[in-house]
This record gives C-alpha cells, structure tokens and sequence, in this order.
C-alpha cells in the first residue's frame, strides 16, 4: 500500500519561544534550527520578524537548511491595503520561501478583540494571502480559535478558511488556541471541515496542551485527514505548552496504524538521535529534563521493581513497548531496596562488572544498597554512585588519590562599589601516591557574583589531580539536588548531582549528610572517581 505523506511542521522558535521564562538568543536559535533541520523536519517556523531584534537577526543570517524556513505574522489590519500593510511588509522581507500568518475565526474574537464586523475579517483574510501568493511566497493560514469558534458558529469559521483556501493558501492549520477542545471533538471537527470542501491533504493542525491531550488531539486530526502537523519539541509554548513533536515522531513512525499508513521525513537514523536533540534543547534552556518523557526521557525505559527488571533480562518486550536504542535512549535498571540477583546481576554487566549469579558478593552489595538507602541514600537516581559501591565491595576501585580534608568559608562583606555580596573559598587537601596536594578556589562568575560553596568545593577539587587532571578537566556539573530526608533537628541530606563530559556522556552520583555541604562534597568526589574509573585511568 502506497503510504501517505505527513508534513511536519516546528514552531519551536515561535510559539516554544512564548513559554514563560524562555527566550532564545539569536545563536541559539541557529542551533536549533540545524538540529531541527538535521532531524527531518519539513518546516522550520524561525520566528515574527519585526516583533523584536532576536527574529529579525534570526532571518538575516538563517542557517542553510533543507526544511522550508517559515516567518509569521499576522493578517493585515482593517482599514489599509495588504500592500499597505506594516506586518506583512516586515514577514514578506524576511525573504523565507513561506509566510504563515495568523487570523481569527472566532466571530466573539472578531468583534470584542478587533473590533470589526464578521465580514471585515473574512476580507482581511483573503487579501493579506492572496497579497502573499502574489509575492511569490507559499501560504499558510492559521485559524485561530477554529474549534472554539467552529463550535459557536460553524458557518462563519467556515466561512474563514474557504476565504483562505479560496485566495491561494497552501496549508490551513485548524489552531485549538486555548487547549481545551478533546480528541474526540477534533477528530469529529476536522472530519466535517474536509466535507466542507478544504482538502485534507491542505489541511494542518495546531493543539494546545491544556487538558494533557495535545499529542493525542493531533493523531485524531491525522486519522480524520489532516496532512500536515505543527508542533514543538520537548512540547515548549504558552501555558501548558503546544504538541511535543518529541513524543509525536516516534508514534508515527514506530505505531501501527500509522508507521504503516504514513511517510514522514525523519527517517530511523535520525530518530536514533531525538534523545539527544531532545537534552540539546533543554541544555540551552539550562533546564532539567523531564525525566519520565515518553520516548526520550530518562526514566522512560527505567525498570525499579524486581518482577519487571526480572523479567527484562529474560525478554526486554515484557514490560517495553520498544526498543529504546530507536530513539537513542538507554534501558536503566535501577539500584533500589527492591532490587533482586537478577536485577543487580543485569545493573553490574552493564557497567562492564562481571558476575555470576549465587556469588556471594552479590548479597553483600545487595546489603550495602539496602543499609545505605534506610539511611537515607537513592541509588534509583545514582547509577555511577552505585556503580563504585559495587566495585569497592568487589575489591575493583582503584585506588586514585586521598582527600585528607577540605574547608569551606563564606564571607558576606562590602565590595569596592559599598554592595553587600558574599563570597566562597574552598581549601581541598589530597593526597596522590606520597605527595599532598592543596588546592584554594573561589566561587565567583564573570560578574563577580557569588555561586555557592558547592561551586568552590567542586573547582578546588578539580584544580590539581596531578597525573590525572587531563581526565577530569571537562567534567561540568550540570545539575545539582537537594531533598531533606528527614525532618526535625536530625534532618539529613541528600544531594543528587549530574555531571556531564566533552562527549555528551552523564552521569549521576549520590552523598547524604547531616551538612549539606559535606553531602555535595561526597557526590563530587563520587563524580570525579567514576569518570577516572570509566576512562580507565591508572591506579596512584
């Protein structure tokens, strides 16, 4: 059976740039608009040109791309010529082979937000696209409102789109605007819109995620005829946030009825590489990814309990709906307290610790996790952690240096400007073989702001390793947790940092402490010991 072809369409650098707190630089948005285009996107929406000086930037020096760079803008305003008309100057001189601008559909938002008559609109419409096509630009129209207006006022929004298809428009997307329209609904709207007389193969779809449904909003479009689906990744945008095209690729390529009905652009290469695509974005949003994400996140393949990790060392497909190697990701069979042999047999391999199931040493580390976790410890979330744990029971570590102590002070005083700031230092003394080694840092940023003892711990620590400083100079830490385990006077602990190297790799290590500091010291010396040990540095 010939597939048929689904378009899809980011508007990461537009609508994902509206969520709150995210504001992309113009460098980043070449980035990811590379990393979009590299993934098989079709369109790449970059942004408003003229609402602000990132965009305009953005259009001035685009990356080449094979996806179609896409500005938008809105249609023109009552009462001038589309020729006339500022907005669609500016999106017409970005110079993009495609323009989409959105209107309302809504005849309530027609009349109380613009302030004109229902026929007005249906004018400004037809003219601001066919003013667009005439220019040479392909056209695309986003309904604004459409469901909700199409629910209080069929034929008028209607009306809207056939004035948009009629004027030339490639693509119509039908925009569930403020997110609150079901599947069930979109299906059965978008089914009737097509026998209305718009071409489903013309047609696209915008969902919001505000009743938790955006993906599942946009597959019911699709099964109803629509070809074309817009969308962000990691589901970035306004309120709750548009339809994650990061859950939405793999579905179709992967899912029945759709990897057999369809044909996307992004081919099973590229899907090896959404995980990471999916860490890039949330790396340049200096944002924690969402670790149970469908597909990509990484507790999405994580199997806990000891019957499931049981049985994905017999068959992964017992409790996987795929391979997570499609997508990029990795399986994670956590160290817990429910942790069985098999379970803890499975976790060792994988870290490259060889070790027969009935070993006796497997009870003694199975012990140690259970001991270590009542006081307080996860190795759920700490896999480098548990990996030393068991490598030290095993008699594996290596020894590499020797912290003989550390002090950490904070001093809060006046700067040359009579400003209040306070300021860490950090005192590391370490031993590597016969010679003692001490190391002083400061914590300071480029603005000569404080950034906490931790920062200072974690600089002095790796300011002078001796013989193993070229293996620990590109560690940087990327993510650092506390949670108090216990409350009341005897509170405890525990900080959780993930660290990250030059090749990408992460990984997460665990200390508990009364003191918080001594709690962050343990894991970043938990960090810096597995990257020697994974890098196969020599013993002191």
């Amino acid at each position: 059976m010939t597939k048929q072809r689904l378009t899809l369409y980011d508007t990461t650098l537009r609508d994902g740039q509206q969520t709150q707190g995210v504001q992309f630089s113009t460098a980043e948005k070449q980035t990811i608009a590379t990393l979009l285009d590299d993934l098989g996107l079709d369109y790449i929406e970059a942004g408003w040109p003229g609402s602000n000086p990132t965009d305009s930037a953005f259009f001035d020096a685009a990356p080449a791309t094979k996806a179609i760079i896409t500005a938008f803008g809105m249609t023109k305003r009552a009462g001038r010529s589309a020729e006339n008309d500022a907005v669609l100057a500016a999106v017409l001189n970005a110079g993009t082979p495609s323009v989409c601008i959105v209107g309302k559909t809504h005849d309530f938002h027609v009349e109380a937000a613009l302030g004109i008559s229902l026929p007005e609109n249906v004018d400004n419409i037809a003219k601001s696209v066919a003013h667009l096509v005439a220019q040479g630009r392909e056209a695309l129209f986003d309904a604004e409102h459409f469901f909700d207006g199409y629910k209080a006022n069929p034929g008028y929004a209607l009306d809207c789109l056939h004035a948009a298809h009629d004027a030339g428009a490639r693509w119509i997307v039908l925009c569930d605007t403020n997110g609150g329209t079901l599947p069930a609904e979109i299906g059965r709207i978008t089914a009737e819109v097509i026998a209305a007389g718009i071409p489903g193969d013309h047609l696209g779809i915008h969902t919001h995620n505000d009743t938790e449904s955006a993906v599942a909003g946009s597959l019911a479009a699709v099964e109803a005829g629509a070809r074309q689906i817009q969308g962000t990744l990691n589901g970035l945008g306004e309120r709750c946030g548009n339809a994650n095209l990061t859950t939405l690729i793999p579905t179709l390529l992967l899912k029945a009825p759709y990897a057999e009905r369809y044909d996307i652009g992004v081919s099973q290469d590229a899907l090896k590489d959404l995980t990471r695509v999916s860490r890039t974005l949330d790396d340049i949003l200096n944002r924690v990814p969402m670790r149970q994400a469908p597909y990509v996140g990484a507790s999405a393949f994580a199997h806990k309990a000891g019957l499931h990790a049981s049985a994905i060392v017999k068959n992964p497909t017992t409790y996987e709906h795929i391979d997570p190697a499609l997508v990029g990701n990795t399986r994670i069979i956590p160290m817990s307290n429910q942790a069985g042999q098999s379970n803890l047999v499975r976790r060792l391999a994988e870290a490259g610790i060889a070790v027969e199931k009935g070993d006796p040493a497997l009870a003694t580390i199975l012990e140690e996790i259970k001991a270590r976790e009542s006081e307080g410890y996860s190795f759920d979330t700490a896999q480098a952690s548990f990996e030393l744990l068991a490598r030290r029971a095993l008699g594996q570590l290596p020894g590499f240096f020797e912290v003989k102590r550390y002090k950490v002070t904070v001093e809060r005083r006046k700067n040359k400007y009579n400003r209040m700031v306070s300021l860490s230092e950090a005192v590391v003394v370490v031993k590597i073989g016969d010679q003692k080694v001490l190391s002083v840092s400061e914590s300071m940023d480029e603005t000569g702001g404080d950034r906490g003892p931790v920062n200072a711990l974690s600089k002095a620590l790796a300011k002078d390793l001796g013989p193993y400083q070229s293996y620990i100079d590109d560690i940087k830490l990327v993510d650092f947790k506390v949670r108090i385990t216990q409350g009341g006077t005897e509170a405890v602990t525990r900080v959780t940092i993930d660290s990250e190297d030059s090749s990408g790799r992460r990984w997460s290590t665990v200390g508990v402490s009364a003191n918080i500091v001594d709690a962050s010291f343990e894991a970043l010396l938990d960090a810096v010991t597995w990257k020697l040990v994974r890098d196969g540095a020599p013993a002191a």
